[in-house]
């Protein structure tokens, strides 16, 4: 693999170049992308080249770039995410239809939660969730509730990077967060109230596969107001079960029966 005069791989670099794009930059141009990375201007125009080439990246009349459909391709082959979307997606729908503002699946990526699918009604509370992007798992109901299934050594490293106070009412002290991860074990569910934002309440419960195994999280953001979250826990618990089910049978060949 060839090294950079910074000792950085070429493959590293172009890994930092696709990661400068998200949901508000879709389109960048190479000086943009050359300050989001800090990489010289040189090797960015040579590693944009390239990646064009290989259809990772595409280049438009006007000089910007955008992420390639190669990237989405290598996406949809993704045996882990795109098999657990297949699965849950018949099951989110049905959560969607009775909530009527988000439902969504996100997975475990480091000390974040990357959402792989959100049904959100047109008028629906606020969601800072975006499918392909990323929240920090400790201020997210999707996070929490999977980090709580984690080893402890794995937990302690997510606390030991760093907490962000996105509202007053998220929660940052590592002792207090430490006892919310015992509880939504014990409960095997997650209710945040106005972590992310003040008028939104996340709702969540693991997803776990046929051998207790964990894949990601079930949940919906709702209004963050007095109705209780029994009802919401109990309809994601019955969609978690159904998508557990249908995952197994997907993963393991046989044919999946919708309920």
């Amino acid at each position: 693999m060839a090294r950079t005069s910074a000792g950085r791989s070429s493959l590293s670099r172009a890994v930092d170049l696709l990661d400068a794009f998200d949901s508000n930059s879709v389109f960048l141009t190479a000086t943009d992308i050359a300050q989001r990375t800090g990489s010289p201007v040189s090797t960015t125009h040579r590693l944009l080249g390239e990646l064009t080439s290989l259809g990772l990246l595409e280049r438009a009349p006007d000089r910007t770039y955008r992420l390639g459909a190669r990237i989405w391709e290598w996406s949809a082959r993704s045996p882990g995410a795109a098999g657990l979307r297949a699965a849950a997606l018949p099951h989110l729908q049905k959560v969607h239809h009775a909530v009527r503002q988000h439902a969504q699946i996100g997975i475990l990526s480091g000390r974040d939660v990357l959402f792989i699918e959100r049904l959100s009604a047109p008028d629906a509370v606020v969601n800072y969730s975006v499918i392909g992007q990323r929240l920090p798992a400790l201020a997210s109901s999707s996070g929490l509730v999977q980090l709580a299934w984690l080893p402890e050594r794995e937990q302690e490293a997510a606390l030991a990077g760093g907490l962000q106070q996105f509202t007053s009412m998220t929660v940052t002290d590592p002792a207090q967060i430490r006892r919310r991860l015992a509880e939504i074990r014990r409960t095997g569910h997650v209710v945040n109230d106005g972590f992310l934002h003040t008028a939104a309440r996340g709702i969540a419960v693991p997803l776990r596969g046929h051998q207790d195994d964990l894949l990601g999280a079930l949940s919906v953001i709702v209004p963050n107001d007095a109705a209780p979250a029994l009802p919401y826990v109990t309809l994601l618990q019955t969609a978690a079960a159904a998508i557990a089910r249908d995952y197994a049978a997907l993963t393991s060949g046989r044919d999946v029966h919708r309920s």
